[in-house]
């Protein structure tokens, strides 16, 4: 039997908050750019290169046939580019656009620069912490 200590507890509510509150952060600054949360997510995975739709799909944790919808209006931006595969002529990675990837920096640095605002009255070694035990986790 399995019992949780009111320290688990706090550690996992707070975690719990930190992931509501980076949810609002990256809407709150994809909006301005244009995207949608789903989509800066998409550009932003793109930043390391092409990927295939069932990979993205389970990266995104959304269905193939909604990231479909997705890879079309983002493709009718021209900021994602369908790729055929070289080995399966059914399959396409998507990769960014020159435009996309400009894109994707931008929705990126705008999350970091809003994070580093709610974080900087922190102290140096709470901050170096706090990124130690949360890079343990993930």
């Amino acid at each position: 039997m399995v019992t949780t200590t009111a320290r688990d507890t706090d550690l996992a509510s707070a975690l719990v908050q930190t992931m509501h509150r980076l949810q609002d952060v990256h809407a709150e600054t994809s909006r301005p750019l244009g995207l949608t949360p789903q989509q800066a997510h998409l550009l932003c995975v793109l930043i390391a290169g092409p990927l295939g739709m069932t990979e993205l799909s389970r990266i995104l944790s959304i269905e193939r046939s909604s990231l479909t919808s997705m890879v079309d209006r983002l493709e009718r931006r021209t900021l994602v580019a369908r790729i055929p595969s070289a080995t399966d002529r059914r399959a396409c990675q998507i990769e960014l656009t020159p435009e996309g990837l400009s894109l994707a920096h931008d929705a990126h640095n705008a999350v970091v620069d809003r994070i580093n605002t709610l974080t900087a009255d922190l102290p140096a070694s709470t901050r170096r912490t706090l990124a130690t035990a949360l890079q343990s986790i993930i």
